[in-house]
């Protein structure tokens, strides 16, 4: 090997780490069409509630979209975790709304799911199980063993997970106030700012963060190896044995005992 040659495959494993950590966060997060089902049915709430002031209408036209984007994931045989995630979402925001005959309150739950995993990611990291590690480490599938195997991985998990809540909290900071001091379309159309934005923040420092960190451990094709390495360790006992598929345990065992 060259000198020259070092540099280019160095360079080729990180662009290849790079990719797989693209991949993996696409998949995690759902991509463009997450962030799309995600958006959608609060953008038309507050829409429809702009022009004509009518929570029932708002809140029926954000449910049924939901209900329509979950149908077809479901048509076209797809994951349909974040669809679904959207209609639980905007089903208990309509609740909240409806019971209380608050147009504002549709957006009440959402803002305290946020508030909740913004508290989870810090509290989870400062036990030292960060939230992102238990998200990402089945898609990476190394599941835990980044935890007492891979150091370098764990603390980058735990700069992502820091990212993650300290932007989550950020944005219930500047929510909540507006919550008891705006009208409804006011709120409505800063949450709906900043909805994409702080994600798509949280996003790229955790892609910065696992691209510079040590490549996964790949537990499951570990598994693999070692079932493997077990059935040639048998099979190699068997032979200095001597078994055959017949059962006999020697060459002299078919003979007859005087």
């Amino acid at each position: 090997m060259t000198s020259l040659d070092k540099p280019t495959e160095e360079n080729t494993a990180g662009d290849e780490a790079r990719a797989v950590t693209e991949a993996a966060l696409f998949e995690a997060f759902g991509g463009v069409r997450g962030m799309v089902e995600t958006v959608l049915p609060g953008l038309l709430f507050v829409t429809i509630y702009t022009i004509n002031k009518d929570l029932h209408w708002s809140a029926i036209a954000a449910l049924v979209v939901s209900v329509v984007l979950v149908a077809v994931r479901l048509a076209m045989r797809d994951t349909v975790k974040h669809a679904f995630s959207g209609v639980f979402g905007v089903a208990f925001g309509v609740v909240f709304a409806m019971m209380t005959g608050n147009a504002k309150d549709f957006y009440l739950p959402g803002m305290l799911y946020t508030l909740g995993l913004g508290l989870a990611y810090i509290v989870t990291t400062l036990a030292g199980v960060p939230l992102i590690g238990l998200i990402l480490g089945p898609v990476f599938k190394e599941n835990l063993s980044w935890r007492t195997r891979n150091p370098g991985r764990k603390k980058a998990y735990a700069k992502a997970s820091w990212a993650w809540g300290l932007i989550l909290l950020a944005k219930c900071a500047i929510l909540f106030p507006l919550y008891w001091w705006a009208d409804t379309t006011q709120l409505g159309w800063v949450l709906i700012i900043l909805k994409i934005p702080p994600f798509l923040l949280a996003v790229y420092l955790t892609w910065l963060f696992l691209a510079k960190a040590p490549a996964p451990i790949d537990v499951f094709a570990e598994m693999e190896a070692e079932e493997k390495a077990e059935e040639e360790r048998k099979a190699a006992l068997a032979a200095e044995r001597g078994d055959t598929p017949g059962g006999s345990s020697s060459p002299g065992g078919g003979r007859h005992r005087r």
